[in-house]
């Protein structure tokens, strides 16, 4: 009778005992799930974070090519109103949302945009349609991005400007899902010869 105790004392877990187990399974199933939708997360956030690093250098592009072909002249490759790098500057100050070029084919002029918003089209970027063929291909707009593109002067060691160099600034500000105020700056020098 002694024997038939002992085994029936020692047959299995108790419930508390399966209940801690329970809770600490349940604590890294979650922390698990967690730390997926994070990487969910980070993965959406990359596809824009590689769209800014694009609309920034489209814009650097834009200038360098204003000036190549003829568009744009040394004495106009500034921003408005800056009097100190040059008189008559045709890049717009501040943060504007991206649009497509106007006319002129240079991004941030006045041309782009009619008063606030965007003259023509917002920019965009073209993906399949619902029957999954570019034919014809959807324009998905870029309404959370804004670039502000700043020009200055380069000054010597000595603190005067260098005639015929210049820096551009583009800064790309968005928002990613969960992230907010995301921004990603590229600068480029810009010469007066070609």
């Amino acid at each position: 009778m002694k024997a038939d105790k002992r085994r029936s004392a020692q047959a299995g877990f108790t419930l508390i005992e399966s209940m801690a187990a329970v809770v600490v399974l349940m604590i890294g199933v979650l922390g698990l799930a967690a730390m997926l939708a994070d990487g969910m997360a980070y993965m959406s956030m990359s596809e824009d974070d590689y769209i800014a690093q694009q609309k920034a250098a489209e814009a650097i592009e834009s200038v360098f090519t204003a000036r190549d072909v003829g568009q744009a002249t040394w004495s106009t490759i500034c921003n408005t109103g800056d009097t100190t790098t040059c008189a008559s500057g045709i890049f717009l100050t501040g943060s504007k949302p991206l649009c497509d070029p106007g006319p002129d084919a240079i991004i941030d002029t006045a041309d782009d945009f009619a008063g606030s918003t965007c003259a023509g089209n917002p920019d965009a970027i073209l993906v399949p349609n619902a029957a999954g063929n570019m034919n014809p291909p959807q324009r998905l707009a870029l309404s959370n991005f804004k670039r502000t593109v700043v020009i200055t002067s380069v000054d010597d060691s000595g603190g005067n400007p260098i005639a015929n160099l210049r820096q551009i600034t583009v800064t790309i500000t968005y928002s990613s899902g969960r992230f907010q105020n995301k921004t990603y700056t590229l600068n480029a020098y810009i010469s007066n010869f070609s």
